[in-house]
């Protein structure tokens, strides 16, 4: 699964501290259009739909009462519009009561 399908969570376990991570995977090159930016912000308000409705708690029986940390994976550095977008993102995630984390591949960096 990939960035490119918005209504799915890409993959989803725990880390060594007990946090529920939903990891997005995301391959795609930034464009000047901002489509690449616009999909990861879809893609992000699924997560955090997923979240908030209860529904992990149907899928990810074992979530119940961690902290959740959504983490992506990109293959290309963001660009600046999407640094702009990720510290705001990460901002309005952590009001909710989450975390929004990034990386990037280390042959892309």
């Amino acid at each position: 699964m990939t960035i490119e399908q918005t209504d799915v969570v890409d993959f989803m376990g725990s880390d060594n501290e007990g946090n529920v991570i939903l990891a997005i995977s995301d391959h795609l090159e930034w464009d000047v259009e901002n489509e690449h930016l616009l999909m990861l912000q879809e893609k992000i308000n699924i997560y955090l739909s997923f979240i908030e409705s209860g529904e992990i708690y149907d899928s990810y029986k074992s979530a119940k009462g961690k902290s959740f940390i959504i983490n992506i994976a990109f293959m290309h550095a963001p660009n600046e519009i999407a640094k702009g977008f990720l510290a705001k993102a990460k901002e309005l995630i952590n009001e909710a009561g989450f975390d929004l984390t990034w990386e990037v591949s280390e042959s892309n960096s």
